[in-house]
Formats: structure tokens, sequence, C-alpha cells
């Protein structure tokens, strides 16, 4: 018997994917529907050979010096179970070439004013596509898929085994056609017998009012043609939304903060803020404290699939002046002294104020 890595023309130490290739080559070759009924044997003798060779059990017995034939195999107690094992779950028929194709995820960067009305991106996406040329046959035009020889379309070759349990039959997968139950003799030139070729194409997507950070948008049946044309698979997208200048968003809410004055903060006063939706005249009372907030109902986010929107809270920080004048001084002096403000007040704890807020907070009230 001929030794097995040199049938197949690799050496001992190579991998899985080596010996796979070396097999797909000779057999391309010494097919009898390529090469001829005298070419028979040969073939015969590649497919023992790998079948021998891609199985890592059955390479290292024959590499610790035991033998692998399609007839008369004998093997001992441990190969049982693998042989019911196989024999249980063997297919049926020879396997369907087209099979579905891989989903493909790809990311959308949003701005804030796009999440919120939503909107539509053109966006690229490198895929497989249906091979324009075989239409997803696999085969060159004008030519088609041929029974395999080896197994009779069945897609499946049996075996005899002997155990101590007397001679067993089980059925694998062809070697020749690897399951298919067919051979394609001249493959696809485009394609290289795929029934699928890589490209790019421009993919709109319809982004929702509303969506956020992480959101996934799924377009059912448009992501890559499966190998041998077979159904495309889901194209996601999913959005990444990229923070704003001026706004937080807290769910569907908008929070921003301005600095007044201290005085401005006192009197009164107007100012113009830039919302989503264009310039806002926004009124500050007199007496306005620190951290007191103004409250712009529907300025926020839309809510995702409803007509209705979320509100933009506007946080007030009042600034305290540094280096005053001599006349700044005075002046602060005099208005301290009218309204006897030479002392402070401490805060009860059942009066409102920044220091019950953030007592209340922290202990989770």
């Amino acid at each position: 018997m001929k030794d097995f890595y040199e049938v197949l023309g690799v050496s001992r130490d190579a991998s899985q994917q080596e010996i796979k290739r070396a097999y797909h080559k000779l057999a391309r070759k010494l097919h009898p529907d390529r090469a001829g009924a005298q070419s028979e044997e040969a073939f015969k003798e590649v497919s023992v050979a790998y079948e021998t060779l891609s199985d890592p059990a059955r390479r290292r017995k024959y590499d610790m010096g035991g033998t692998n034939s399609f007839e008369g195999e004998s093997f001992g107690f441990s190969d049982l179970f693998e042989t019911f094992f196989s024999a249980a779950t063997s297919q049926s028929g020879p396997v369907p070439r087209g099979r579905r194709g891989q989903d493909s995820l790809s990311v959308i960067s949003l701005s804030l004013e796009e999440v919120a009305f939503g909107t539509t991106k053109k966006v690229s996406v490198h895929t497989a596509n249906l091979c324009p040329t075989c239409e997803g046959s696999c085969c060159k035009p004008g030519t088609s898929p041929r029974t395999c020889e080896s197994c009779g379309g069945r897609g499946s070759v049996q075996r005899a085994v002997r155990s101590f349990l007397g001679e067993m039959v089980t059925s694998a997968p062809c070697p020749a056609c690897s399951g298919y139950g067919n051979i394609i003799p001249d493959p696809c030139p485009e394609c290289s017998g795929e029934g699928r070729v890589r490209a790019t194409k421009d993919v709109n997507v319809d982004i929702p009012a509303g969506v956020s950070h992480g959101t996934r948008i799924r377009m059912s049946g448009k992501g890559e043609v499966g190998p041998g044309g077979g159904p495309a698979g889901d194209l996601y997208f999913e959005i990444h939304e990229r923070p704003h200048k001026v706004f937080v968003r807290e769910g569907d809410d908008l929070h921003t903060t301005i600095r007044l004055p201290m005085t401005s903060a006192a009197l009164g006063t107007k100012f113009s803020l830039e919302t989503l939706d264009g310039n806002e005249e926004i009124e500050v009372a007199p007496g306005t404290q620190p951290n007191e907030q103004l409250t712009l109902r529907s300025r926020g986010i839309t809510h995702l699939h409803r007509n209705s929107r979320g509100n933009l809270y506007v946080h007030i920080e009042v600034e305290v002046p540094r280096n005053l004048s001599e006349r700044q001084t005075e002046l602060l002096r005099e208005f301290a002294g009218d309204r006897h403000e030479d002392s402070f007040t401490p805060v009860h704890r059942n009066e409102g104020g920044v220091f019950s807020r953030l007592r209340d907070k922290f202990a989770g009230r």
C-alpha cells in the first residue's frame, strides 16, 4: 500500500487545509468524468488517502502504523461508539450547494439632530453578491454539474467495518464530491465556482426618529449571498450617536447649562438659545437661584415610533464676580448693608436648599 502522504503529495506535518487543497486539486484532475475510466483506480486511491488524513483520529492511527481502507477495516472497542454515532447522524441525501449567506453588521454615525428627527443615510457595504455570469449555478456558462460517479449522486458512500459484534456498514459524505452528489467539471471563471462575487453596493437606510446609541436596524435578506447562490443573510446597521457640543441626552430629554452673572440672576434677563428647532428667547425671572432649571416642553428627542417629544432642561449656574474694583466693592458692601447681609443663616434639615438636595440624593430619597 502506498504512503497516503505521498499519494496526496504533502509532507507528514501538513495542515488540514493543505491536505484539503491537495486532495481537491488531484480529485479534479483524476475524476473519471474528466480524465476517463483509466484514472478510476488512482482517483479511488486519492479518495482513500484523503478520507484517512482528513480525519484527525484516523490520521493519528495511520501515523502510528495502523491501516485504513474502505473494505474490511477492523477496529477495536473504542471505535464502536464512533461508528454508532456516525451511522445515526449520517446524511440521508446529497447536501445542497446553495447555503444561506452570513449576516453583516455596519456602523452608522449620526448627529443629535439626525437621531432627534430621523433621516435617510446612504451606506456603502462590502458584501457578496450573486455572480452575474453563472447566476449562482457555479458552472461555466453552457455547462452543468455532473452526477458524481463515486456515490452515484447520493452524496454519501458506505463502508464495511469489522468489530467484535460482526460486520457493520456505515455511511459518510462522499470524499469525491464533498457530499453534494455532483461535481462541477467547468467552474464559472468569474466566481471560481462559488456562485457569488465580492462587491461594494450602496444601501439606503431609513433611520426612524428617536433611535439611540447602540440601536440596531435590520434589513432582511440584504446581507451576503450564500455559497452556491444561496439565499442572502440579513444586514444590520448599528447606530453610533456623536456627542453634541451643547446638549447632553438622557433618554429622550436634553440638558444644557448656562452661566449667568450674579446681577442677571438677581435682576432677571433674557437671552437667545439655539435649540434643535432653531433660536428661542429664554426669559430668566428676577431672583433666580443657583441650580434652578428652566423647562422647554417638547424641545427634546422624538419618542421612538411616536409623535411626541421629550423636554429640554436649561440648568442655571450663577457666577460670583472675582477681582472687584474699589468702586464695585463699595457698592456691594452698601448693597449688603442695606439688606442686612453681613452674616449667614444655617439651613435647617427640614428646609430646602442645595445641601439638603445633595443629602437626599446620596441617601437615595
